[in-house]
């Protein structure tokens, strides 16, 4: 019988030091649609057809370590129409480790950079996040 794949393993190549992540979210592709009708139509009504292709922003997050500053560097290289633009693949994990299936992020860049939310009675890891902006996503299934 064959099951899903779980979540839970998975391995992100960002062009950073090569930490785990512990989640990462927004990995959407939308085809926007146009409405149409033309004068003549026989219809009353509007046909819709296929327009450009939108990809969601995505959030990766990971726990803060001490003297690691790889999200806030990244981010600090923004300068009016100049960033370094990374390629980024994420891959799930079959159970032994091998990559099954891998999202390739195109052309991306920080747009946003969450710190961890510090709490005196706080029991939790501190987390951060970055959210990603890209050009497209390719994916590869097997």
């Amino acid at each position: 019988m064959a099951y899903p794949l779980t979540v839970f393993s998975f391995r992100v190549d960002w062009g950073g030091t090569n930490i785990g992540f512990s989640e990462v979210t927004g990995l959407n592709i939308e085809v926007q649609m146009i409405e149409y009708r033309d004068g003549i139509a026989p219809e009353y009504s509007t046909i819709k057809m296929p327009g450009l292709k939108k990809y969601g922003n995505i959030t990766l997050k990971r726990g803060v370590f001490a003297n690691d500053n790889e999200y806030f560097d990244w981010l600090n290289e923004i300068n009016l129409n100049q960033i370094e633009r990374r390629d980024i693949n994420i891959s799930l994990l079959d159970e032994e480790g091998s990559p099954v299936m891998t999202w390739n992020i195109i052309n991306a860049w920080p747009t946003k950079l969450t710190s961890p939310d510090l709490k005196a009675s706080g029991n939790e890891a501190a987390i951060e996040s970055i959210e990603i902006a890209h050009e497209g996503v390719k994916i590869a299934n097997g």
